[in-house]
């Protein structure tokens, strides 16, 4: 067993690299974060091989290392990229908020109909653009046709949220899943760090380092 002195010593060399990694790891569980994305449920607004950045005061401060709100400080909006811990999937996911509470939704052929106004869609099917309000976003829709291409009317319960990949026809989301509590929210993300291509040796792709999301 370490003596006690040898384990004083040990700390006294090594105090700010420890106080370094203490205050990395409160900054990651309560302020921001990054995280990998495997899957091509986002694209074309992100790839297979983003490090994206995430914004975990976007709605809420949590006390470090816990899930236990400390104040709210902020709300989802439609439009906004969220990541979030889904107990229904069993996985963390990353996807688009369409309906906020107490909105109702209908899709018909993966063409958005929110509060009774039909979503505005331009472009080809592998490069379109969907606006919602006053926020555009690209999206895609290559074949095959999603099996849940269509649903609703369905109205948004309160604390939850109706959310959709971008890669509309290749996405598990709330037609899956149903609501997303607003609970299960790890935070908005706002950028890609990095990108690294697994199908070229995982080599950096320059052109999409540090670019916004929207």
């Amino acid at each position: 067993m370490m003596k006690k002195g040898k384990l004083v010593s040990i700390y006294k060399e090594n105090k700010q690299l420890l106080l370094f990694i203490v205050l990395m790891f409160t900054f990651r569980s309560s302020f921001a974060d990054w995280y990998d994305v495997p899957t091509g449920s986002m694209k074309p607004t992100i790839v297979e091989g983003d490090r994206i950045l995430v914004n975990k005061m976007a709605y809420r401060l949590d006390l470090p290392f816990t899930d236990i709100a400390v104040m709210e400080t902020g709300t989802p909006q439609r439009g906004d990229i969220v990541v979030f811990n889904s107990k229904a999937a069993d996985n963390r996911l990353v996807k688009r908020v369409i309906g906020i509470p107490g909105d109702v939704i209908s899709m018909d052929r993966n063409r958005l109909i929110i509060n009774g106004e039909r979503v505005r869609y331009s472009g080809a099917p592998a490069a379109m653009t969907e606006t919602i309000g006053d926020k555009r976003h690209a999206m895609q829709l290559t074949p095959p046709l999603a099996e849940r291409h269509s649903f609703g009317p369905v109205t948004v319960p309160e604390g939850h949220l109706l959310v959709l990949g971008d890669n509309r026809n290749h996405s598990a989301d709330s037609r899956y899943y149903g609501f997303v509590p607003q609970t299960e929210l790890l935070g908005k993300a706002s950028r890609v760090l990095i990108s690294l291509d697994p199908e070229d040796y995982y080599l950096p792709r320059t052109e999409r380092t540090f670019t916004a999301m929207r």
